[in-house]
């Protein structure tokens, strides 16, 4: 939502609670004016019921015959109320931590679960959060659970388990816009846990399981080729060197030798075994 088209409004809201502050009317006036007079007449003991202390986290909305009294929120610090006119409304500014319930929804893809997350926010307008609606608190919770269901409903769970930040930040923002007008301000959205049933869970771990062994599979048909290759450019080698044939198999004979100690092995020179063949041609 844009801030300048924001701000219109604000002025707006702000020019009606002074006008009517200044049309309380004769009657009110004159109430007041007694208000003040009962308060001298019984002064000191009536400053102790007018003297009203606001802590440094709070600000009090103050109303007079009905009307809010200023465009402004009065506190921190010590406010004086009349007895008989005004009364006054504490908030709260501090940050507050709403929980969303566990939301049952249906993803992009046709996969049901359960989400649940974590709103934080803070009021920045007493003034808004008192006259623009009853329970700012309770209307806040369930704002984000309907956006959270909302959001959620358009992405796959693919999308939901991998991107879980950029769409905590969507809800922020849609939160943030929404509760303008409340004097709410959203700093964070968090998504704690996303369950899915246990006959889904089952399934993902067996595709899983097969994307892995085909990838296995693929790997091991690879080393077997490459080791091909290998092997051919090995034998090309020794077919063009018959010395290296014969220093390959006396290596040979040397690993056997080392891994079984108990062997004995009489190596036959390599180039008897060639002489051997010609001469069974």
């Amino acid at each position: 939502m844009d801030p300048q088209k924001e701000t219109p409004k604000k002025i707006n809201m702000e020019h009606l609670i002074a006008d009517r502050q200044e049309g309380i009317g004769v009657c009110g006036w004159i109430l007041v004016s007694l208000s003040f007079l009962l308060v001298l007449i019984t002064f000191p003991i009536s400053i102790w019921a007018s003297m009203k202390v606001i802590r440094e986290y709070e600000r009090a909305v103050v109303f007079r015959l009905g009307r809010i009294l200023s465009k402004k929120a009065k506190g921190p610090g010590m406010i004086l109320i009349l007895p008989c006119t005004d009364t006054f409304i504490k908030v709260d500014l501090r940050m507050v931590t709403c929980k969303i319930p566990p939301q049952e929804i249906l993803t992009k893809d046709a996969v049901t679960a359960r989400v649940d997350g974590v709103v934080y926010y803070r009021i920045h307008s007493a003034i808004s959060a008192v006259a623009n609606v009853s329970d700012v608190h309770s209307a806040t919770l369930l704002l984000a659970q309907t956006t959270l269901r909302n959001i959620l409903g358009t992405q796959s769970l693919a999308q939901l388990l991998a991107s879980r930040e950029e769409i905590a930040w969507r809800i922020q923002a849609m939160l943030d816009s929404a509760t303008e007008q409340w004097g709410v301000k959203v700093a964070r959205v968090e998504i704690k846990d996303v369950r899915i049933p246990v006959a889904m869970q089952r399934a993902m771990a067996a595709e899983a399981e097969a994307a892995r062994e085909t990838r296995a599979k693929v790997v091991a048909a690879e080393g077997e080729m490459n080791a091909s290759r290998a092997l051919k450019q090995a034998s090309t080698v020794l077919a063009e060197s018959p010395a290296g044939l014969q220093l390959r198999y006396l290596q040979t004979l040397t690993t056997l030798a080392a891994k079984n100690n108990s062997t004995i092995i009489f190596p036959l020179p390599v180039n008897m075994l060639g002489n051997l063949g010609q001469k069974s041609k």
